[in-house]
């Protein structure tokens, strides 16, 4: 298996190693399973995702103030 190195904040690896623990992992495991290390740019998964939510109609166009009401 490659090696490689990351830099991060002190902090941040710190709450990343307690919350592997947690998990009962290691900061390795979990990241061969983040989503990101495993994606291959698959623009076709993509579009049928898109695909797939053609049915969901927000009823737009929206002007700029009415997207930003609360």
């Amino acid at each position: 298996m490659k090696r490689i190195t990351l830099s991060a904040d002190a902090d941040l690896i710190k709450k990343a190693c307690q919350v592997a623990k947690s998990e009962h992992t290691t900061l390795n495991a979990a990241f061969r399973q983040w989503p990101y290390a495993r994606r291959n740019g698959d623009v076709g998964a993509h579009r049928s995702f898109i695909e797939r939510l053609k049915h969901i109609d927000a009823g737009g166009p929206y002007t700029r103030d009415e997207m930003n009401e609360r």
